[in-house]
This record gives C-alpha cells, sequence and structure tokens, in this order.
C-alpha cells in the first residue's frame, strides 16, 4: 500500500528523510530519462538501416532463386551439387552493451569463395545461384543481427518509460507532498510553541509587576 503524507509522523528527522528519498527519485528519473532518449536515438538508426535492409535483402532473395531456377532448367534437380556445399560454421555471436542494454552483434567468418563441386557437368547457371547465396546468407545475417537489436531495444524502452513514469507521476508528487506536510507541520508546531512561550512570558511578567510596585 503507498504511504501517504499523512501516514508519516512529522519529525525533523522524517523530513530529513523524505527530502534525501524525494532528491534520490528525482535524480532517477533524469537518469531514466536520459537512458530512455539514448535507447531511442539507437533504435531510430536500426530502424532505418533494418528498413534498407528489407529492401536489399528482397531483391537479393529474388536474384538468388531467379539464378537457381535457371541453374535447374539446365542442370535438372541441383541437389546433389548443393549436397556438396559444405555446412555454415563461421557464424559468431557476440554482444554490446547500450546504456545496459545487451544488443546481439552477430558476425559471419568471410572465407575464400571455394567452389566444392566439380566444373565438368555444372554450368554458370549454377556458379551464380552459388554466389547468390553467398550473398543471401551474408545478408540475411546482417538483419537478424539489426531485427533482433530492435526487439531488444522496443523491449528496454517500454520498461524504461514504465519505471519512469511511474517516478515522475507517483513517487516524485507523493514525495514532496509529504516534504510539504512535514514542513508545514514542523512550521506550525513552532508557531504553536512561539506562542506559547509569549503567553507564558506575558504571564510571568503580570505576575511580576505587583512584587515590584510593593518594592
Amino acid at each position: 500500500m503507498a504511504v501517504t503524507a499523512q501516514q508519516v509522523f512529522p519529525t525533523k528527522g522524517n523530513l530529513i528523510a523524505m527530502k534525501r528519498s524525494l532528491a534520490l527519485a528525482v535524480l532517477g528519473y533524469d537518469l531514466l530519462d536520459r537512458k530512455r532518449n539514448i535507447l531511442i536515438r539507437e533504435l531510430m538508426a536500426l530502424v532505418d538501416k533494418a528498413a534498407k535492409l528489407r529492401a536489399t535483402i528482397e531483391d537479393t532473395y529474388k536474384e538468388a532463386y531467379s539464378a537457381l531456377q535457371l541453374a535447374n532448367i539446365s542442370l535438372g534437380v541441383i541437389t546433389p551439387y548443393a549436397e556438396c556445399v559444405p555446412i555454415e560454421d563461421g557464424l559468431s555471436i557476440t554482444s554490446r552493451s547500450v546504456m545496459g542494454v545487451e544488443l546481439p552483434r552477430v558476425t559471419l567468418e568471410e572465407r575464400e569463395k571455394d567452389i566444392n563441386y566439380g566444373f565438368l557437368n555444372t554450368t554458370s547457371q549454377l556458379d551464380r545461384a552459388y554466389l547468390a547465396f553467398g550473398k543471401v546468407k551474408q545478408t540475411t545475417v546482417t538483419l537478424a543481427e539489426v531485427e533482433n537489436s530492435i526487439y531488444r531495444l522496443s523491449v528496454a524502452i517500454r520498461k524504461t518509460q514504465r519505471r519512469a513514469n511511474a517516478l515522475q507521476n507517483i513517487i516524485i508528487p507523493r514525495d514532496r507532498a509529504t516534504v510539504k506536510y512535514i514542513s508545514d507541520s514542523l512550521e506550525e508546531k513552532e508557531r504553536e510553541e512561539f506562542s506559547r512561550l509569549k503567553v507564558i512570558k506575558a504571564v510571568k511578567l503580570k505576575k511580576a509587576a505587583p512584587r515590584k510596585q510593593e518594592d
């Protein structure tokens, strides 16, 4: 249950503690706001990059499948030749951190394009298909890295936004109200104490006056 201002006993110790809590909440909001802006800038840059990659990869796939179709026409089913191509094992995944958000860094080791099938019974159409799908592979790796990074950034931005909103709309206003409540209560007590002391002083002076007259 949230603590309201009226539930905090108005003491100087509580006032100091609430001011410290308010300062930390304001600092936390500033840091979250800065983090959110940096993540949004990173996200927008990746969104632009992803849009360009998607446009490129469509053409790349289209070119590759067109080359594959021509190879099939000239050679029949090219499955035996495809089976000569070794399984790709040069893929590596590391990460980079952006304001505490781990983003993947996917790299595909560049290798010389060795032809693993013979030239005697093949045509140049098969060579074109082989090279085109190598390009597809590289573009797909890059797009996978970018789209995964976009997803992670989007999740992190939503979480950061929720925390910033909680600080801005709930915690900071509550702490400010509590500080005001304690400050007003302490000031009221000081005024009451001052008035009480004035009354006591007036009573003492009134009692002391007849004695002075007798003397």
